[in-house]
């Protein structure tokens, strides 16, 4: 059984199995896998005692031993998938590490950011700001953005905000009225 999922391991560079095959067979597969970092006649027919398959001797030597040269160690990995439904066994995936391409490119991706207690927000705000003079707003473009404000207020059924002072400026016309009559009931007095 463990020399048929070594060689369905190495074709397939992945495989799904319960934690406990998995487990058995990394310690099976990963001694193979050392001895085929050397392209010897002694190494492939130690490879080929253990897999017993023409195909996987070949597809270990041709891509997979390349690939896992510089790599000391840790050829394997297993990633918990869950529980299977008939037999409730602990599911996993088990893979050879340098074949997920996603996997490593989120490890190259990955920038280390430090954080200081002076200059933090200054830092941010100083970038935000500073444009280069090609996209530099000029005038015209600041009327569009004001329109742009307006039409997502109506979108979202808020009133615009070009009709808030106008309500503002109604408030103060009602207090008037009534001065004017007070100012009339001076002069008939």
């Amino acid at each position: 059984m463990l020399s048929n999922m070594a060689c369905s391991l190495i074709e397939h560079k992945r495989i799904n199995t319960t934690i406990a095959k998995a487990k058995a067979l990394r310690v099976y597969v990963e001694p193979i896998l050392t001895k085929s970092k050397d392209d010897t006649t002694h190494a492939r027919r130690t490879a080929f005692s253990y897999l017993k398959s023409k195909e996987a001797v070949t597809e270990l030597f041709r891509t997979v031993a390349p690939k896992i040269a510089d790599r000391p160690g840790g050829y394997t990995r297993i990633i918990r998938t869950g529980y299977r439904l008939g037999d409730n066994a602990e599911m996993c995936l088990i893979e050879l590490v340098d074949f997920n391409e996603l996997m490593l490119n989120d490890t190259t991706k990955k920038a280390t950011t430090r954080r200081s207690r002076r200059g933090g927000a200054t830092t941010t705000a100083a970038k935000t700001t500073t444009a280069p003079a090609a996209e530099v707003a000029t005038e015209e473009a600041a009327p569009e953005a004001v329109v742009v404000e307006e039409t997502t207020a109506e979108v979202v059924g808020e009133a615009p905000v070009a009709e808030a002072p106008a309500a503002e400026e109604a408030a103060p016309e009602a207090t008037e009225e009534p001065s004017a009559d007070e100012e009339e009931k001076k002069d008939d007095q």
